[in-house]
Formats: C-alpha cells, structure tokens, sequence
C-alpha cells in the first residue's frame, strides 16, 4: 500500500496532476514517496483508471476474450488523491504565488499550487478518410477494444490489414495481426520500418516481418484512404475490401481495415495562451528545463507532453518511452518538494514484441560514428543470425546498444551506458539510400 510518510519541509499544499496515465501516475506516486502529505488532485480525460499502454499493440489486440491485466494500480494502492476522470483540461491560468488554476470541459476548475502536466499524446488523425468505418488509430484502451474486433474479423473472413506507420506501434500491430492469420501490409515513410530508431539494424527487423508473410511497402506516405468504387472492384480491390489507401507513389493498397500508426502529438493545445511556452521545433510539445520546470513557476510537464533540456546533447531532446515516463515523474516530485538531489538521469530505454522476440534499445544510436558488430555479440553472431546483439559507439564510448533475444547481455551492456557528455552529433546513416529488403508478394 501506498501511503503518505512525515509532511515534506517545503514543497506545495495542493498539487494538480493534470493527466491519469503512467506519466500522471508516477509523479503522484512519487510524491508520496517523498513524503508529500498535501493535497494530490489527479485529473485525467478518459474514465477508464490508469492503465498500461505497452500491451494494447501486442498481446491486447491477439486476445478477443482472454483478460489481459493493464492496470497500473496495485490492488491495495491508495494515494490519497481526489481523482478527477473523464474531465478534459481546456485552459490553464498561471496563479501570482505560484502554480496554475486548471479549467475542466464540465465547468469546474481546479487549483494548484503546484501543477504538474502529463496529458501524454493524442493519435495524429489528420489524414482523409480518417473518420470511414474499418479505419483506425491506436492510442487509448477504447481504440484497442475497436482494433481488436476488427483484426479478430479479418482473421475469419480474409480480409486485407494494411498499417501505415514506421515506428513500434505499427510494427507490433502488424506483427500481432499476422499472428491471427491476417493477410497484412505495412507501409512506411523510410525504406524500412523502425529505420529512425535502429540505424542500420531496421533490415533485421524487415527480414522478421517478411519471415512472416507481412508486406514491406517501403518509401511510400499514405495520402488518403477512402471507400472502393466500381473502378477499383474491376482492378484494384478484391470483393473482401472495401477501402483502399492511396500512396504518394501512385499506388492504390486496398483494404478491409487500415490502421493509422503515422505518429502522435502532444496534447497541449489547451495550454495556447496560457503562458506556458510550446515547443514547435518538438510538435508543440511544453518546454521544460532538465527538471520538468515550465517557465510558468511551480508548474512541470512530463511524458509525452513534454520536452525537456538535455545537457548532455545540449537542447531539447524529447523522450517518448515507458521508462522515460516513469523516471522523469520521479524528477518532477524530487523538484516540486525542494529536493536537495534529483535522481540520476538515465539513457532512454524501450523495447518491443515481435513474432515472440524480444527487441531492446538503449541510449542514442544518433549519437554513433561506428557500429560494432563483432566484439560484444554474443557467441559471435552476426545480423544475420537467429539473435544479435550490437553496440553503437563514438569516439569509442558506448553510446547505445540494440539486442533482439539477447536479453542478458544487453542489460550488461546497457548499465554501464550513461547520458552522454556535451556533444554536437554527426550521426550513423539511418539506412542506406539504396537499401533494398525482398518481401512476399
């Protein structure tokens, strides 16, 4: 159980928690742990109580009946907080000792005088066709609950699953429709998928999906989706779709389900006016200094909303991961009640399910000059092998390690990573211009 210990010497007396997920969680968490025995007021837009979100794109959407736990609570937690859900924050106005007043979609306001914001990110729906039945994005439980009935239909009438997407989430989703015995294309901006993450290494992560019978549709952007036609029933779509995506390449893909994964936004647009500055150079995203501090005193922003200094690289540097969200909540709470040391800052850390293996990142692949391949691989693997794991280096410091199914020794590797010291960064090519992966037809 969570509980409150001896009230902190300084800090606020009433903390605003503006977003119920891991983020949101984890500072509130945090600050009990510290001690803060004021009032915790945890606001959060959907109804739903804190959930985890990492499972909603693997093992979620393979399961139509079997429960999946997704709670982040422990049964026997209790924070002491009035819990504020399904009320949307829509206006934020600074206090002059400190902290913010907090507008609600329902009227009410709420506030603080000490204001943290972690309303994460919202699923980018800017694409025609967005709105058509049979078209999807995948950010909150209520999304998953839709994608899963709809994969789960294509798995019994054959229909095509086209993602669109070059990130985790539309590989994993990909991955766990093939899984049901969907008929899947994935389309990517770049010429492999997961290409801006892992450098080089993305072919190995084509050459699974390709093992699997995904389509790979490289160097193509998704322009629109809308309803098949006569003409495309005559070429293009077989009787089973009845939507078809157009690509920038000139390409028709046609589809029974389309699932968008093409990136997500911060969601700050409620703060616009506020005095809280955003970021457009990070899609809007609050600008935060190394601790979470906003320039708007006593108020902090963190996960996905948020992007913080890194000294190490010397700018902002936003980090959109599970750990990250869960770490830097521990930062905000140290900070909010006048810790004399924050905890330590840790190189981003993120992992995916793949065809049951298990991928993992580490630290800043950006960062790299070489990519070493032989002389911490285990058994002396190589990329082609059934499991790797490699190193990226500059200046002959480690700066990031990828590993898929070599778990142990990337945790080896990956404590002695550290934030990397003040550098300007001359990069890894991302992928070869003239890569080519051979996927089935």
């Amino acid at each position: 159980m969570t509980t409150a210990q001896a009230p902190t010497p300084t800090g606020p007396e009433h903390v605003v928690v503006v977003g119920a997920s891991l983020a949101g969680l984890s500072t509130a968490r945090a600050l009990r742990a510290r001690g803060f025995a004021g009032r915790l007021t945890v606001v959060g837009d959907e109804l739903h109580r804190p959930y985890d979100r990492p499972p909603l794109s693997k093992e979620f959407l393979g399961h139509l009946h079997a429960q999946v736990e997704l709670s982040l609570e422990a049964e026997d937690e209790n924070l002491d907080a009035t819990w504020r859900l399904g009320e949307r924050a829509v206006g934020l106005t600074p206090l002059p000792g400190g902290g913010a007043r907090v507008e609600l979609s329902g009227g009410d306001t709420v506030e603080g005088d000490g204001v943290v914001l972690a309303t994460g990110a919202s699923a980018r729906c800017t694409l025609p066709g967005v709105g058509l039945p049979g078209v999807h994005v995948l950010r909150t439980l209520d999304d998953a609950v839709a994608l899963r009935a709809a994969l789960h239909a294509r798995s019994d009438d054959g229909g095509r699953v086209v993602v669109v997407g070059g990130g985790f989430i539309a590989s994993e989703v990909a991955a766990t429709a093939s899984g049901l015995g969907c008929r899947v294309a994935l389309v990517v901006p770049d010429a492999l998928p997961l290409s801006a993450a892992l450098g080089p290494l993305a072919a190995s992560v084509t050459r699974l999906h390709a093992e699997h019978g995904v389509e790979v549709v490289g160097r193509a952007r998704v322009v629109g989706v809308r309803p098949a036609d006569a003409a495309d029933a005559a070429g293009v779509a077989d009787a089973a779709e009845g939507l078809v995506v157009e690509l920038s390449t000139g390409e028709r893909v046609p589809a029974a389900t389309v699932v968008l994964g093409v990136g997500a936004d911060p969601t700050t647009g409620w703060l616009r006016g506020s005095g809280v500055t955003l970021d457009p150079a990070a899609k809007g995203a609050v600008r935060c200094d190394g601790t979470g501090a906003t320039d708007v005193p006593g108020v902090y922003a963190v996960g996905d909303c948020a992007v913080w200094f890194h000294p190490g690289l010397g700018h902002h540097h936003p980090v959109e991961h599970w750990t990250s969200a869960k770490e830097r909540g521990a930062v905000v709470a140290a900070a909010l009640t006048g810790a004399d040391r924050l905890p330590p800052s840790r190189p981003p850390y993120a992992w995916s399910d793949l065809y049951g293996r298990r991928l993992q990142l580490a630290g800043y692949t950006f960062l790299a000059d070489d990519l070493e391949t032989g002389g911490e691989l285990q058994d002396g693997a190589t990329l082609d092998d059934a499991s790797f794991t490699a190193v990226f280096r500059r200046g002959g410091e480690t700066v990031a390690v990828v590993s898929l199914d070599q778990p142990r020794v990337f945790a080896g590797i990956r404590r002695r990573l550290a934030d990397p010291a003040p550098v300007t960064a001359p990069a890894v090519p991302a992928v070869p211009a003239d890569a080519t992966v051979a996927t089935p037809a």
